[in-house]
């Protein structure tokens, strides 16, 4: 006997220039509408298919690894290949992408393990914050943001080595009534590409088990402060033991960030992470 529903993960990448940020907004072009609206035309159930998301991006970031589950009836799920020998994954995946529009694609599509919420169940999110100094890739100024002045790679580094960790990234965050700002930054580090068409190309790569509203544009807008020597790192740390969101960062804009990569545990894990993620985080 068929399970009533199948949980479909789909991992897609988007470009975030055109939408309003991933979440359903009236009256707004977003991923999630964008997809869930393709879902509703491709899959033939009584109930209109709803999407969860690794991570809500915001407006006009982009997207290469994102992660989402859908649950689906199990007899739509069934017809997804229609005529064809496809497997119902395949068939879903041919489907999405021929009326998707051509700013998403989703890169795979698969029957979903036991206990996995593409949300709960992650344990990492890896982005990307590019930005140049030098004279910019006309070809890249819907993913790279230029400045005016010269970035210092290594006052970068040493500026971000003092924000990883576990903490509260408060003055870094928007808050939600109820929410937590609490996080486990791992990773925080900048490199310079040098050769090639890249040249001027500085990359900062942030992964954390979770961020809350803002928090890497606004770690990157502080940084970058530093960066072009506008700002020290005594600056730094006053900014970054503010109590509530600090008015002094100025948040980077949002094209310069790409979502590139959502970790997950072991199959056999994956329920217990997304119990243990539900729980309130607090510091030791």
């Amino acid at each position: 006997m068929l399970p009533e529903t199948v949980r479909a993960r789909l991992d897609l990448s988007y470009d975030g220039t055109g939408f309003s940020g991933w979440a359903t907004q009236p009256g707004l072009r977003t991923v999630q509408g964008v997809l869930e609206d393709a879902l509703a035309r491709i899959v033939r159930q009584e109930a209109q298919p709803r999407v969860t998301v690794a991570g809500r991006t915001d407006a006009g970031v982009h997207a290469r690894g994102q992660v989402a589950h859908v649950d689906l009836d199990a007899q739509a799920w069934a017809r997804m290949p229609g005529r064809s020998d496809r497997a119902p994954a395949a068939g879903l995946l041919t489907r999405l992408n021929g009326v998707l529009p051509d700013d998403v694609v989703v890169r795979s599509v698969s029957v979903a393990p036991e206990g996995f919420d593409a949300r709960f169940s992650a344990t990492q999110r890896r982005y990307a914050y590019r930005v140049t100094d030098a004279v910019p890739d006309v070809l890249q100024r819907r993913h790279v943001v230029a400045v005016s002045r010269p970035l210092d790679v290594d006052a970068l580094n040493a500026a971000s080595s003092t924000l990883t960790g576990l903490r509260d990234f408060a003055a870094f965050c928007r808050g939600r009534e109820g929410a937590t700002t609490i996080r486990d930054l791992l990773e925080l580090s900048w490199r310079r590409e040098s050769d090639g068409p890249d040249a001027g190309l500085v990359v900062a790569t942030v992964r954390a088990d979770a961020f809350c509203h803002s928090m890497v544009r606004s770690l990157v807008g502080a940084l970058l402060a530093v960066g072009e020597g506008r700002r020290d790192l005594d600056w730094l740390a006053v900014v970054a033991a503010s109590e509530g969101r600090s008015q002094a960062i100025a948040v980077a804009p949002a094209h310069g960030l790409t979502l590139e990569e959502v970790s997950y545990p072991d199959d056999a894990l994956l329920a217990a992470r997304a119990e243990a993620t539900r729980g309130r985080r607090t510091l030791p």
